[in-house]
């Protein structure tokens, strides 16, 4: 098996082949194509066993220039700088092309979270988050959920970053339970929003989602709420996956059914269905593929057999570049994840608004404003992916980068 692409230099791949197409300056070039700040601590933490065992913690800022960084904290023994720096840049074009005031930012913790004890999981998060709060808060980075990470973890983190700026700030964080200043509608944004997406893709050619075939690859709480609301469109989903395996039913899944299963079992496996490999999953004959898990999972190796009409990322990076150029050259649609899964972060935007203004908005507000974000900003890329004829992924990137760019220009006199 080839090794898996470095993501680091997939995303400056991204970024440099969008810079030179938009002719962007060289300053820029070089002052885009690093982080701002990255931030590595050693976190101490005790185990139930009575040693002190010491994990690494790791920020990225990519940048600041059109607000607080803002990305996801994921607890994971695959976590590298390489990796958390590309997910920063990432999540800074991901915020351009929703256009919310925000930067990018991700971190993470190298550590085998799922393992923990309940007491060693919060004594781990209320550790980093210890060693996070000079770096992080409301106006300067603004952290989410991401692998491994849950509201709760939000929660301990919050409670960490009161004690060290001496009152509740819960806009420091989001991605919280409602109790504690989450906002309603978070736990669905991302699949929510990237359904909204792929509804407002089919109504921009006068198609309906009714009876579309999906696949979805990873069923997690993305994969999950994807899979719920494009059953709720009237699509049919055909197959799905987690880590331990995959079903499909041609004849189709009960998203509810899946998720209750999947809820009750901790797996996708033992389903009703055929029971088929990852690699078969990808290269169903379908309508709509979600890659829903890690990165890199559609390589150039796969992608010539890839029998999607549009794929939607609702996993971060999971179409390499190599990748990228065979499927539009196939003439496959990729709603790329800087916009297909900017729902996720449409909405902790929505909850930061609602943390600084202790006022908090019905759950039907939250649908309603995401639907309105999403559809504007689908219509954004596919208008500029239309006029250049580019792929969307490039589209979203010069839209974003264009963005990012202004705001530095602005506020950077020596740009």
């Amino acid at each position: 098996m080839p090794d898996k692409p470095n993501t680091w230099d997939i995303a400056l791949r991204q970024f440099h082949e969008v810079a030179a197409r938009i002719d962007l300056s060289r300053g820029l070039r070089d002052y885009l194509s690093v982080p701002e700040a990255v931030h590595v601590f050693s976190v101490p933490v005790l185990r139930d066993n009575g040693e002190t065992q010491v994990f690494t913690g790791i920020r990225s800022q990519h940048s600041f220039a059109r607000g607080p960084a803002k990305g996801g904290l994921r607890f994971h023994p695959g976590v590298s700088i390489d990796e958390v720096k590309a997910l920063s840049m990432w999540m800074t074009w991901k915020t351009a092309v929703v256009n919310v005031p925000f930067g990018g930012g991700k971190g993470g913790l190298i550590c085998d979270y799922k393992s923990f004890s309940t007491r060693e999981k919060e004594r781990a998060a209320r550790g980093f988050a210890r060693r996070l709060a000079p770096v992080i808060g409301p106006e300067i980075d603004i952290p989410a959920p991401d692998v491994n990470t849950t509201a709760e973890v939000m929660a301990w983190i919050a409670d960490e970053y009161g004690h060290y700026v001496g009152h509740p700030e819960p806009a420091c964080i989001t991605g919280k339970p409602v109790e504690f200043g989450g906002s309603r509608g978070r736990d669905s944004a991302t699949g929510r929003g990237l359904a909204y997406c792929v509804d407002r893709y089919y109504h921009n050619k006068d198609r309906s989602l009714e009876g579309q075939h999906v696949v979805i690859q990873g069923f997690g709480n993305a994969g999950q709420w994807a899979a719920k609301v494009l059953a709720s469109m009237g699509a049919t989903i055909i197959a799905i996956s987690d880590s331990r395996g995959a079903v499909h039913t041609p004849d189709g899944i009960s998203a509810t059914g899946a998720v209750k299963h999947k809820l009750e079992s901790g797996e996708v496996a033992g389903m009703p269905g055929e029971e088929i490999s990852h690699e078969e999953l990808l290269e169903l004959e379908c309508d709509i593929l979600v890659p829903a898990a890690l990165e890199s999972c559609i390589t150039a190796d796969n992608a010539p057999r890839i029998k999607a009409k549009l794929i939607a990322e609702a996993a971060n990076g999971p179409t390499t570049p190599d990748a990228d150029a065979i499927l539009h050259e196939r003439g496959i649609t990729v709603i790329p994840d800087v916009l297909a899964n900017a729902g996720g972060v449409t909405v902790s935007y929505f909850e930061w608004v609602q943390n600084r203004q202790r006022y908090y908005w019905p759950e039907e507000k939250v649908h309603q404003r995401l639907q309105a974000t999403m559809r504007q900003s689908l219509d954004e890329v596919q208008a500029l992916a239309e006029d250049k004829d580019v792929p969307w992924r490039t589209a979203a990137y010069m839209l974003a980068i264009q963005r990012v760019a202004h705001a530095v220009e602005v506020n950077h006199p020596d740009f």
